[in-house]
């Protein structure tokens, strides 16, 4: 899981990073998925929880 503070803390232009990283990973986890190589199916959930918190914090420094 991610530190929510630190991510809070850093600039914007490396949040949408760790944001194109977590979807990246999620394209990984979905292709093994589909190829029947993903060994812990719980890293997918995850992952899209990860997204949707980093996306939540991407919003709330837009309206800053």
């Amino acid at each position: 899981m991610i530190d929510l503070n630190e991510i809070r803390a850093k600039q914007k232009n490396d949040i949408e990073k760790i944001l194109n990283d977590l979807l990246d990973e999620q394209f990984k986890l979905k292709l093994q998925a589909a190829t029947g190589q993903l060994a812990n199916s719980n890293q997918s959930k995850r992952v899209r929880k990860d997204i949707a918190r980093i996306k939540t914090i991407l919003k709330e420094k837009g309206n800053d």
